[in-house]
């Protein structure tokens, strides 16, 4: 494999990541607005 090969396939497996971590983050804000509506329902 040579290095431009090795660049390349790095550079596929950190926009994945990145892709993921922003998958992560957008999950858990719904989340967050989630509980936040339950935990208002159930005081109210």
């Amino acid at each position: 494999m040579t290095t431009t090969e090795k660049i390349a396939n790095a550079k596929k497996r950190i926009d994945e990541l990145e892709r993921l971590i922003k998958y992560w983050n957008d999950s858990e804000r719904d989340e967050a607005k989630i509980v936040n509506f339950n935990i208002v329902n159930k005081v109210a």
